[in-house]
């Protein structure tokens, strides 16, 4: 009876489901998803002369929508609450799409511009290489310096949460406050 018994949990541990380990990807994905419904105060990290608008502002994150394969982050900068930061699961890792709005409500023709995981990143940092459709947009609207993006989130739980644009001679990042949410639900 013994046997049949071993033989009976030998067989059974054939058919057991093998545990894959979390990627990074997927791992930094349900980091941020922690944040869903909060709206988080920011301030510029880094910047240029170009970014003065930017060190002066209020700045806040709502993230907005969150369903198990996008995050939507709505970024106010002062009045203009043109940005939203859209980060999407992928076959392959995560996809970061910028979307730019006009005031009249119409998409800006500079939007959708982003890129997809290219490296597989950390559970904490995650970066984004302008894709082909951003550069070819890009060097349409004469703005071909930007072909060269990388963006990036990086995420210290209960700390911060950092937005990154980055290229030869240029660092852009804003610091969002995860330890003191804005009372209320994102709006």
């Amino acid at each position: 009876m013994k046997k049949f018994g071993f033989l009976v949990a030998l067989s059974a541990s054939a058919f057991a489901t093998p545990q894959v380990a979390a990627q990074p990807a997927d791992q930094f994905f349900a980091h941020m998803s922690t944040l869903c419904g909060k709206s988080l105060n920011g301030k510029l990290a880094a910047g240029d002369d170009s970014d003065a608008s930017f060190a002066t502002a209020k700045m806040q994150a709502h993230v907005r929508t969150c369903t198990d394969r996008e995050i939507q982050i709505s970024f106010d900068v002062g009045e203009d609450r043109s940005r939203t930061w859209i980060i999407t699961r992928t076959d392959n890792g995560l996809r970061l799409k910028h979307r730019h709005m006009l005031k009249d409500g119409i998409e800006d023709p500079v939007s959708q511009y982003g890129g997809d995981t290219a490296q597989a990143g950390t559970a904490k940092r995650q970066e984004f290489p302008a894709d082909a459709y951003s550069k070819a947009m890009f060097t349409k609207e004469g703005r071909t310096v930007s072909n060269s993006n990388i963006w990036a989130f990086e995420i210290a739980p209960r700390q911060t949460l950092t937005y990154e644009l980055a290229r030869p001679n240029r660092l852009f990042r804003v610091a969002f406050d995860l330890a003191n949410p804005v009372a209320g639900v994102a709006e």
